[in-house]
């Protein structure tokens, strides 16, 4: 586990998964102050889930969420989280959640809670790679490709995150080559947690929308910050299998098979450090080249 307390950038995104309880079923939750044009998905996925979760009795816990993405999010105006209570059963327990701004919905999402019960085992192997140990850091990495990245994605490493990410595969970002489009990624969040099972799954639901819809472009030889590509997440879900911790290392495992008609479809699968596997993740994306810059609103 990471040992070191929680820098800014972790202790702003506890802050903002935080959420302040309006009503029984209603909650508001706000966004960083970075400058961003729109809410970062990862936020709202992550602040959505929170909701649900805050009306869910113990010791129940979430396997799994399904969300659509219906308007980019403003940043500089708090977001309503309304929570319906669809069924309370013996076994199950399920929530939708509707994230609303300026009067609209912006995010839905259903999320489904299980309790704990003895059941079969298995799991597909992690893939052989090496340990983050023996990957650049990412202050290693800013010094390695600083030079090397646009003026938008040098802004943007420039600026402390909350999550820790060691990609095994650095090369897409010289070469720029197509490539099989696969990625492996080490991430972590940037400090220690609290022993909160359920805000865990809340931090990696934040962190599966890093990097997993970039993995399209990778058959293109494409970046996420190329000027000519418009980028957007459509739908997200999020499956979890097991417990894990979120301040501990783990692998996000991604691939793209299919991208066709302006979207993209991307895989994930979450491993811990010794291999087993602890979250499952799908998104469909829009991946739009364009011949200008294009920002979605």
């Amino acid at each position: 586990m990471s040992s070191n307390k929680p820098g800014s950038a972790l202790a702003e995104l506890l802050s903002i998964l935080d959420l302040e309880q309006l009503e029984q079923n209603l909650f508001r939750g706000q966004s960083p102050q970075q400058g961003w044009q729109r809410v970062y998905g990862g936020q709202v996925l992550g602040q959505a889930l929170v909701a649900a979760v805050r009306t869910v009795e113990e010791p129940r816990k979430a396997h799994s969420m399904h969300g659509y993405f219906l308007l980019g999010g403003d940043p500089s105006h708090p977001i309503i989280y309304e929570v319906e209570r669809i069924r309370d059963g013996g076994s199950f327990t399920t929530r939708t959640v509707k994230a609303i701004q300026h009067g609209r919905a912006i995010f839905s999402m259903s999320v489904s809670f299980h309790k704990d019960e003895p059941g079969f085992e298995h799991y597909s192997p992690m893939p052989d790679v090496p340990p983050p140990e023996e990957l650049p850091s990412e202050q290693e990495l800013k010094d390695l490709l600083f030079d090397k990245l646009p003026e938008n994605m040098r802004s943007y490493w420039e600026r402390e995150r909350p999550i820790e990410m060691r990609p095994v595969d650095i090369s897409r970002y010289v070469k720029r080559e197509k490539a099989r489009p696969v990625q492996y990624v080490w991430m972590r969040a940037n400090g220690s947690l609290p022993d909160d099972s359920k805000l865990h799954q809340c931090v990696l639901a934040y962190a599966s929308d890093f990097t997993l819809l970039d993995t399209a472009l990778i058959a293109h030889g494409k970046l996420l910050f190329d000027k000519d590509i418009q980028l957007a997440s459509l739908d997200h879900a999020l499956w979890l299998h097991r417990p894990f911790r979120a301040d501990d290392w783990l692998l996000y495992v991604q691939d793209s098979p299919s991208a066709h008609g302006a979207r993209g479809f991307c895989r994930g699968s979450v491993y811990t450090r010794d291999g087993v596997l602890v979250a499952s993740v799908a998104q469909e994306g829009l991946v739009r080249q364009r011949s200008t810059a294009f920002i979605v609103t």
